[in-house]
């Protein structure tokens, strides 16, 4: 053997125990490492010395831990409860809203009919004598006659007034007069 593979030889071998030591270890390493944790916790706890403080600084834990579970229950019920305010809340809206809706077109039709009614009677009224509509005329509120007389044609509600007294077709053609005193100009 020449010198070189001596060298070689010899380091091979020595990489070799190397490995093995190492080896070694690693497997001492794990089975402390594995009885470790194969320990029980009640173990680990009973070699450890047990001062009142830490004692008593453990309860605290619990103690204050079992205080936000707790807490942490009351909270839930809580928002449970305001979701629950919260879906009924938007019932009862959209409730109101429905029962706002329904009274809306019942007034519409409410109105539909006073407004047909009006009509008609104003179609009466004109195509009344105005002898025969002045005492009707006469028995009415001023503010009520000059309701109709306003929406009667212009002709049937001069033969109207015409007939009336002085003093009542006055106090109608006041109101007439008045009744846009206040609206808006522009």
């Amino acid at each position: 053997m020449t010198a070189r593979r001596r060298g070689r030889a010899a380091r091979g071998g020595l990489a070799f125990i190397a490995v093995l030591f190492l080896g070694s270890a690693l497997i001492r390493f794990g089975v402390g490492v594995g009885a470790a944790f194969a320990r029980a916790p009640a173990e680990a706890a009973a070699e450890c010395p047990a001062d009142g403080g830490t004692m008593a600084l453990l309860a605290d834990l619990r103690a204050r831990e079992q205080g936000l579970i707790e807490r942490e229950g009351h909270l839930a019920d809580r928002e449970q409860a305001q979701n629950l305010a919260q879906q009924a809340i938007e019932e009862r809206l959209a409730d109101l809203i429905a029962a706002e809706e329904k009274l809306a077109r019942t007034v519409a039709i409410a109105d539909g009919a006073a407004e047909e009614d009006v009509a008609r009677l104003i179609t009466l009224y004109e195509n009344m004598k105005p002898k025969e509509a002045a005492p009707l005329f006469a028995e009415m509120a001023p503010e009520f006659a000059a309701g109709f007389l306003a929406r009667m044609r212009p002709d049937a509600a001069a033969a109207v007034l015409a007939g009336l007294e002085p003093k009542t077709a006055y106090t109608i053609s006041v109101v007439l007069a008045g009744r846009n005193a206040n609206a808006p100009k522009n």
